[in-house]
């Protein structure tokens, strides 16, 4: 990146794909424990979390990770309903104290991810190919798995043997958007909002499957929900891989675990077999996804397109969404980020602004609103959507580059300054770094 891209409005399509992502953050891993009991065995174990550091994740990462994946959905009912079950699910497992808490997001890809502290989310994706509440039961009941298991902490126990005590431990679960732009990553170096932890290993997964199978049974479900699950997820992933790609980076699908799945239904869980799936209460409670379905599909192929660099034919897909259901938040984002990508800022900029409106409490309107506002030259107006976004999301360290970028805009030298070398103190490595740095040497701030 030359350095005075930015300010000649030059910047390439990978300059923009940057701006508007959400960019690698340096995180400080919370409390490194070693010896605990397994919650499920008894048997003492290596663990490189203590339960106070799971929930600091939770508490710190989060809150991006769902802004990441244009937050929760705004039905209130929809969260409520998948929060209750959840909560149903949480009573009968080993760790009732945890604090889990369960939400819709609006991300399209077909998903559920959990925080090792009980924060969880399903992407409406998946929600849509889901057809009984028994398939939810079991899907939240894989994620609780997850965190009883605690397999972050276990995940982080073998990473500190295997560096001989090095502080940077790989933790769980999650999964890069659609960019595919971050890698499986370490919490103790760069981590995007999207692709904060590590897939889980097979033997996780699979006893993640078992436990979600105990529980979701326990909490009165017909076991044929975790098979239709499997089977569910087996038939997508052959018809439409994309959509699905980043869940089974995270957690790896086989036909081995929907034959696992359908046997232990049969062995262990038979007696409940006969017992009604409860497809009416489910599709009552997603009625509101379900309105929207054509466009949640166009969107999905909207960033299948996007992913190929095929942006002319993806902005085609996302108007097709938006004229389904023009007042969707997500819809709006997507439409904005793909005109940024072609350099239409004044349309990108409505978009944001229209999504900033739809969802004021959301914070990636706001964070591209200010990517749309420097390019467009507008830089005391970038600053403010720099600061409403910081408000609700603090602590994302691109923004403190992006101000910088802002205030040098506004010849600004000395708060441009102050916020290049706080985003170089926040870790981070990359272009902008470099260019930060060269800004500071070419002021003779630093040598």
């Amino acid at each position: 990146m030359s350095h005075d891209r930015y300010f000649r409005r030059e910047m390439s399509r990978r300059d923009f794909l940057w701006l508007s992502g959400i960019a690698s953050a340096a995180v400080t891993l919370p409390q490194l424990t070693g010896c605990a009991t397994d919650p499920i065995t008894g048997k003492q174990v290596v663990v490189g979390l203590s339960e106070e550091g799971e929930l600091g994740i939770d508490r710190q990462h989060s809150p991006k990770q769902f802004s990441a994946d244009y937050g929760a959905v705004q039905d209130n009912a929809l969260n409520r309903y998948v929060n209750d079950l959840e909560l149903s699910l949480a009573r009968n497992t080993h760790r009732p104290e945890v604090p889990y808490n369960a939400r819709v997001v609006n991300a399209n890809y077909i998903n559920a991810y959990t925080f090792p502290g009980g924060s969880m989310a399903v992407t409406r994706g998946i929600m849509l190919d889901m057809d009984s509440e028994d398939e939810l039961a079991a899907l939240l009941g894989h994620e609780t798995g997850h965190v009883n298991a605690r397999h972050s902490a276990k995940q982080a126990g073998r990473s500190m043997i295997a560096q001989a005590g090095a502080t940077a431990v790989n933790v769980a679960v999650a999964m890069s958007d659609y960019r595919g732009a971050a890698p499986l990553a370490n919490i103790a170096t760069q981590v995007g909002a999207s692709a904060l932890l590590a897939g889980y290993s097979r033997s996780d997964e699979r006893q993640a499957d078992a436990l979600g199978l105990e529980y979701m049974t326990k909490a009165g479900y017909n076991p044929d929900g975790m098979v239709n699950l499997m089977d569910m997820l087996r038939s997508q992933n052959k018809a439409r891989p994309s959509l699905l790609q980043t869940m089974f980076s995270s957690h790896p699908m086989s036909d081995e675990r929907y034959a696992t799945a359908e046997r232990e239904a049969q062995d262990t869980y038979g007696s409940l077999r006969n017992k009604k799936l409860s497809r009416d209460r489910y599709m009552d409670n997603t009625a509101s996804l379900r309105r929207i379905a054509p466009a949640i599909k166009a969107q999905q192929d909207g960033e299948s397109l996007m992913a190929k660099k095929s942006i002319e034919e993806a902005e085609g897909n996302f108007a097709k969404a938006l004229k389904v259901a023009p007042d969707d938040y997500c819809g709006n984002v997507l439409m904005g980020k793909c005109l940024i990508a072609q350099k239409q800022y004044e349309d990108a900029d409505r978009h944001f602004a229209r999504a900033a409106e739809l969802y004021p409490g959301e914070g990636q309107a706001l964070y591209q609103r200010g990517v749309s506002r420097l390019a467009l030259n507008r830089p005391q107006e970038a600053l403010a959507s720099f600061n409403a976004y910081d408000r609700i999301l603090p602590g994302n360290p691109s923004t403190l580059f992006l101000k910088g970028v802002a205030y040098e805009t506004m010849q600004d030298k000395r708060n441009a300054s102050q916020h290049y070398a706080a985003y170089i103190r926040s870790g981070n490595k990359d272009a902008q770094a470099q260019f930060a740095f060269q800004r500071l040497q070419n002021w003779g701030l630093v040598k």
